[in-house]
Formats: C-alpha cells, sequence, structure tokens
C-alpha cells in the first residue's frame, strides 16, 4: 500500500462516523444509507490526490458527502420523505462543527490524561488501555473491586471537569 493510500484510510477512518451521522440524518432506509456510505467511500479514495491538505478533511469529505447525497435524492425524487438542497447544506455544515469541536475536546482529554499521576494515571491505564475491569484491576492493586469502581468514577469526574474548563476557556461548545 503506497503512503497516500494510506493517508486517505487514516483521514477517512476518522472523518467516517461524522459522515454516517449525517448520511442517517438524512436518509431512512438503513440499506440506502449503507449503500451511500460505500459510495462515498468509494469516491472519497478515488479523490483523495485532489485533497488540498491545507484545508479541512472532513469539510472536504462532507463536500464530496453532500454531492453523493445530491445524486441520490436526486435519483429518489419522486418521494415524499426527502429534504431539499438548503436543509442537506445545512445539516452538512452542523455536522462538520460537531466534528470539530469533539475532535478538539480529545485533545483535551489527551492534555488532561497527561495531568493525571500516581495511580489514578495506573487505574486509567489498566481500566481503558488494557480494558480490565474493576475486579481484575483490584487484584492487581490490593484493593476492592467496589473501592475501583468509586476511583474511577472520581477519575472520571475529574477529566470531565478538566475537558469542560479547557473547552470554556476556547469557547467550544459544551
Amino acid at each position: 500500500m503506497d503512503e497516500q493510500y494510506q493517508q486517505a484510510i487514516r483521514h477517512w477512518t476518522l472523518a467516517q462516523p461524522v459522515v454516517s451521522a449525517y448520511v442517517a440524518a438524512v436518509v431512512r432506509d438503513f440499506r440506502d444509507r449503507d449503500d451511500l456510505l460505500q459510495a462515498i467511500s468509494v469516491a472519497v479514495l478515488e479523490s483523495y490526490s485532489t485533497y488540498d491538505p491545507a484545508r479541512p478533511f472532513t469539510a472536504w469529505v462532507m463536500g464530496i458527502a453532500r454531492n453523493q447525497l445530491g445524486t441520490y435524492l436526486r435519483e429518489r425524487k419522486r418521494h415524499r420523505l426527502v429534504f431539499d438542497a438548503e436543509t442537506i447544506d445545512l445539516l452538512a455544515v452542523a455536522f462538520e462543527r460537531v466534528e470539530s469541536d469533539q475532535s478538539r475536546k480529545l485533545d483535551y482529554l489527551q492534555e488532561c490524561l497527561s495531568k493525571l499521576e500516581g495511580r489514578a494515571r495506573q487505574m486509567c491505564g489498566l481500566r481503558y488501555q488494557n480494558d480490565l475491569k474493576p475486579a481484575a484491576i483490584a487484584s492487581l492493586l490490593g484493593m476492592t473491586p467496589n473501592t475501583v469502581a468509586k476511583s474511577l468514577q472520581r477519575i472520571r469526574d475529574q477529566l470531565r471537569q478538566c475537558i469542560e474548563r479547557h473547552a470554556a476557556l476556547e469557547g467550544v461548545k459544551q
């Protein structure tokens, strides 16, 4: 696999949930949604060489999704449950914004996680990197499962507050 193709797949993997949610908001039939999402994926991979890295990838992909969706809707114009072009464009813009805000919140999460120390960092690693349940963590750390569960809840609350502080400082919607 060449580097450009790998990069296209990485970008698409990150943008796909937003595109999928956008398509699902417009297209009711799940089979049509799957077919449309597959067509968008193929179009993205085929036209990736035209992508300008100076632009946000999600915005570029949403343009492709709008085009594919427009074609889909023109073919099904006789159906009554079809949005007009303006509504579809507004939905695309809304989903682009959500992706941008969510992406920033993930950046905040990484920063907040890096501030964790000692046992809190160790417990998070065991729970979310190693996918261990509280009972398994408790046996490793010499704690009770209930204490581990309560500690993890406090750590999640601490991380959420940290993310909210960062978001408020940068004006990101909660």
